[in-house]
């Protein structure tokens, strides 16, 4: 039979996530995809504390200000209308008043280094190497909140930067958490706004990158999501209706690879178990019979229960309250939770 495809394996992970293991994700809105696909198992998951970061400098000036303890103040901000923003965060982080701005982001930043001080894994995912420069004060930023362009630099970087930048960034971060274990990888989505050629450069910068940083003594290790994508699927039937977003079948495939390359067989039972109670809180009632209806809501629990027992740190609390309404006959029969 004739391939169609150009397939290629990949080698599982000596190191594996388990539910003991906490997982950070740092970087493009295809970290927060893949992260997401652990917390729907309810796996120990931060994604993207400070919002989503596309850049190396971005990503890494974000772990930076977890690991390095430092505090949030005014001048660290900037007052854009009636409102104050920090170029380090998404639109979220942002207030009309600056004292309550600079606690939120000092909440965050504290919640995010005690995850990340127990973490087992960080993955970091690079979308371009294009940058915008806050031309005031020649910092690089995460976030331009809609300002005028003509506020900004734009620019390319080059590999060297990047690797000169993450170097130390590595060593800080094996200093902060000597057991945690980064892996890099490359968003598959493409910066089409760069051009079909620009973004290409882009993506080609990122890999050089890369490359180099994955001779670093801490050893990171590195995830090809995007070779999955561009060397396997390799289809525009696995993209969005935009052509540039890949499509919910394309992700599905990536994390079929990551869970074959990162978990064990016991975590993946696990998680599809939790999965599988989850889902069962989306399903419609359709029946009028209260029978059927405790009869189903007493088989959850009672597999809730099982869970708990053998993972004390699983509480799955929100469902086992729903199937607990369901029995108290509060449920609105045909309703969708």
């Amino acid at each position: 039979m004739m391939e169609l495809r150009t397939t290629f394996s990949i080698d599982p992970s000596p190191s594996k996530i388990s539910y003991s293991t906490p997982v950070m994700f740092i970087g493009s809105c295809f970290a927060t995809a893949i992260g997401s696909h652990l917390r729907e198992g309810r796996m120990p998951v931060m994604i993207n504390p400070a919002g989503t970061v596309y850049n190396p400098f971005s990503a890494g000036n974000t772990l930076d200000a977890i690991i390095s303890s430092p505090r949030c103040e005014r001048d660290g901000l900037y007052r854009h209308g009636t409102r104050w923003i920090s170029f380090d965060h998404y639109t979220d982080f942002s207030s009309d008043d600056p004292r309550k701005l600079i606690e939120k982001i000092s909440a965050m930043e504290e919640e995010a280094r005690v995850f990340l001080s127990g973490a087992g894994f960080l993955f970091v995912t690079f979308g371009t190497a294009r940058v915008y420069r806050w031309k005031e004060s020649g910092r690089i930023v995460s976030n331009c909140h809609k300002i005028p362009s003509s506020f900004f630099s734009h620019e390319l970087l080059t590999p060297d930067e990047i690797v000169s930048f993450w170097s130390g960034l590595l060593d800080r971060l094996r200093e902060f958490n000597p057991e945690l274990k980064v892996v890099f990888t490359i968003s598959p989505v493409r910066h089409w706004k760069d051009g079909a050629h620009g973004n290409q450069i882009s993506k080609s910068v990122l890999f050089l990158a890369v490359e180099k940083l994955l001779s670093h003594s801490s050893s990171p290790g590195y995830f090809p999501a995007y070779e999955l994508v561009m060397d396997d699927l390799r289809d525009y039937r696995f993209y969005a209706s935009d052509m540039l977003h890949l499509s919910e079948t394309a992700v599905d495939y990536i994390r079929a690879a990551f869970d074959k390359c990162y978990f064990d067989r016991a975590a993946m039972e696990l998680w599809n178990e939790v999965l599988g109670i989850s889902k069962a809180i989306e399903h419609r009632i359709l029946t009028g019979d209260t029978n059927e209806i405790r009869k189903f809501a007493e088989g959850m629990l009672a597999r809730i229960e099982r869970i708990r027992k053998k993972h004390k740190s699983l509480g799955l609390d929100s469902e086992a309250d729903y199937f607990r309404t369901l029995l108290s006959g509060t449920h609105v029969t045909g309703s969708k939770e």
